[in-house]
């Protein structure tokens, strides 16, 4: 009897296991560095990488004499980037007044006269405010649907109702309908747009944010369901919800 439990005990009597082996120990060091030095290193040579772009776009454009490179031995990094704000900001401002909106009109006037470069400006126009405008409420939530057929479940970012055309020729099925991005993994800018009926979607409490590190990581990066928003409003259970029921 004695010696059956003694057996179950470790060389040295404690009781607590087996210590790791060295190796063991350092590949356990060496992983949890690469975790922490990995997302940081790739941030700042990726913050780098922009910061010498712009610098060799705008540089060459700023005067010699205004230059910090031409008086140092050395060249100033940043400095484009920050004359390329600086002069963002500026015509931001100059295009607030009377005069610069009626510039900027009289500029986009002669730009649509032209056959290949109007499409093109106004097609840009048109995504940049989008998705910089502070009135676009686009991708605000993320939420799941079934897709590619029931049974599937994907990620997708509500934009917005339909509208247009689109919303007259699905009025007359009595759809009412949702455009949604589908993103793909890792690559969430690129993916689909879907129209899809309002009540197959089902609204998710995490972040949009949180939903792309999902899409990205491919369901390795989740966020934890205690620190996600609470959910404010309870609805009564679409064809989503109750597909969820009855699948449990």
């Amino acid at each position: 009897m004695s010696g059956d439990t003694t057996s179950g005990n470790t060389e040295d009597g404690s009781g607590k296991g087996p210590r790791p082996r060295p190796v063991t120990r350092l590949r356990n060091y060496f992983l949890t560095g690469l975790v922490i030095a990995g997302p940081l290193g790739i941030t700042a040579y990726l913050t780098w990488s922009i910061v010498q772009w712009v610098d060799g776009w705008i540089k060459p454009l700023i005067p010699a004499v205004y230059n910090p490179d031409t008086y140092l031995p050395f060249p100033v990094p940043g400095i484009g980037l920050i004359v390329a704000f600086l002069g963002l900001v500026i015509i931001g401002f100059l295009t607030a007044n009377i005069a610069g909106r009626t510039l900027i009109s009289y500029g986009e006037s002669l730009l649509g006269r032209m056959p290949v470069v109007r499409n093109l400006h106004s097609g840009l126009k048109q995504i940049f405010e989008t998705i910089l405008a502070e009135r676009s409420n686009s991708f605000k939530k993320a939420a799941i649907i079934q897709y590619p057929r029931p049974g599937l479940w994907a990620i997708v970012f509500i934009a917005t109702d339909a509208r247009g055309e689109v919303a007259h020729k699905l009025h007359s099925y009595n759809e009412d309908v949702t455009a949604v991005f589908l993103p793909t993994t890792p690559n969430p800018t690129s993916g689909f747009l879907l129209y899809v009926p309002r009540d197959e979607i089902i609204e998710l409490d995490m972040s949009v944010e949180a939903a792309a590190k999902l899409v990205i990581s491919a369901g390795l990066v989740s966020p934890d369901w205690d620190t996600v928003l609470p959910l404010k409003d309870a609805k009564a259970p679409g064809k989503a919800e109750r597909a969820l029921e009855t699948a449990e």
